[in-house]
């Protein structure tokens, strides 16, 4: 069963994640499809726009721990020591690129979210042109407490350094309301109509030359990437690997293996543990 799927109708090219069991969570193959299902848009000449979604019950939960901290794989989440920075960075930087894919299509990418687009799942989210979520769908990037970097560092360009700095310190994940009220996404809506907005959305898109579209995308990106989106992202590439080696990566990486993976995201999510010491937290701290 492919692990992205594909279908046109209407000018519009339909991308759905598609590993509704584990809540489309990232493994080695759905960055490489998510890429190609979007170069197949792309080059396709009767599409105008493209919506990216999820099966079940969320769009996506992130990067599949289970299967890449047990070193299943292309790319283990954790080397033994003296780990390779340059492998890690290899990985990362091929899935980064892939997610990416979404922001330099020539046709406007609209994201529908619903349930949760979190961690790695939020870099996907980010990338696209227009997010809409529904109102009680949840985002952020909650290894920002320990664990990971967003690599590809859209939170700054869509909310501004303090805002990014807001949820990036704390790795809150918040509601899809909260998200368009601080700007991260464009709208959200109750659950019951998020179909219809973002059909609603794409189809008035749909009905502009795809020249047209092309245009306004390269200008507007442009802008962003003037600033120095790739050296950006190459650094958090590259510090995303650090997290996981560094003496706090390595007891997260301990702990889960101790009590295993849904008590130590519980335990990072909720600052109950220092990660320092690898040890519970004094109250007073949490």
């Amino acid at each position: 069963m492919p692990v992205v799927t594909y279908d046109v109708a209407d000018r519009i090219a339909r991308i759905t994640l598609n590993r509704p069991e584990v809540m489309n969570a990232i493994n080695d193959e759905l960055p490489v499809e998510l890429a190609a299902a979007v170069a197949r848009a792309d080059a396709d000449p009767e599409v105008h726009v493209i919506v990216l979604s999820g099966a079940g019950r969320a769009f996506c939960s992130g990067y599949d721990l289970t299967f890449y901290a047990e070193g299943n794989g292309a790319g283990q989440a954790t080397q033994d020591m003296p780990w390779d920075p340059i492998r890690d960075y290899s990985f990362m930087w091929r899935n980064t690129q892939h997610f990416m894919a979404l922001w330099r299509a020539m046709k406007p990418v609209v994201c529908k979210v619903h349930g949760f687009a979190v961690a790695g799942g939020s870099d996907i989210a980010l990338c696209a042109d227009l997010t809409i979520m529904a109102e009680e769908a949840e985002i952020g990037y909650m290894p920002a407490r320990v664990w990971g970097c967003p690599t590809t560092a859209m939170w700054v360009y869509r909310l501004g350094a303090e805002r990014a700095k807001r949820m990036l310190f704390t790795g809150d994940r918040i509601t899809g309301r909260e998200a368009a009220d601080i700007g991260l996404v464009l709208k959200a809506v109750p659950a019951a109509e998020l179909d219809d907005e973002v059909e609603q959305l794409a189809a008035r898109m749909a009905s502009v030359p795809i020249n047209q579209l092309a245009m306004q995308k390269m200008v507007i990106n442009q802008a962003i990437e003037a600033t120095g989106l790739m050296q950006t992202q190459r650094l958090a590439t590259i510090f995303d690997g650090i997290t996981r080696h560094s003496p706090e990566g390595i007891h997260f990486k301990d702990r889960a293996e101790s009590v295993g993976w849904k008590q130590a995201v519980r335990e990072r999510d909720s600052g109950t543990w220092d990660w320092t010491r690898n040890e519970p937290l004094p109250r007073r701290n949490r």
